[in-house]
């Protein structure tokens, strides 16, 4: 099986970003807890960082006919990205969304996502593990 990672904006300055917020883990460290986890689950991934809307979006479609599922942190697009939630419902497989942070206990404006509504299911609040048991789910999701 085959996943598709897609980080978003500002996630490549984590470490030096709102540390209290989201921690000192740095995107590299993050992606090195996804692979130890796709192999402990005998999966592959393949991972990606964007900040452009329209680049995340090709990532998704790109995704069809070559991946089994896929996470996305979508990050402050996951409140105002119509187009990616367009898009996660015209893949066809299964995406989950991930937050390092609870989005639910910040900022009003973050706790309403429209690209959550669209996906299989989100997981936040866990910092780097938060990928982790994404993943874990999103293969429980595909293989049943």
């Amino acid at each position: 099986m085959k996943f598709l990672v897609i980080h978003g904006p500002n996630l490549n300055l984590l470490g030096r970003r709102e540390t209290s917020v989201y921690g000192t883990a740095s995107l590299a460290d993050v992606d090195e807890l996804i692979r130890a986890s796709a192999s402990e689950l005998d999966v592959e991934v393949a991972i990606h960082q964007s900040a452009r809307e329209g680049e995340i979006i090709e990532l998704l479609h790109a995704g069809i006919d070559d991946v089994d599922g896929a996470l996305l942190n979508p990050g402050a697009y996951a409140a105002t990205s119509r187009a990616i939630a367009d898009a996660i419902r015209s893949v066809g497989y299964p995406v989950v969304e991930v937050h390092l942070s609870n989005i639910h206990a910040r900022e009003p404006w973050r706790a309403r996502s429209v690209t959550a509504q669209a996906s299989v299911g989100i997981v936040s609040g866990f910092g780097p593990g938060s990928y982790a048991a994404a993943l874990r789910a999103l293969v429980y999701k595909v293989r049943g």
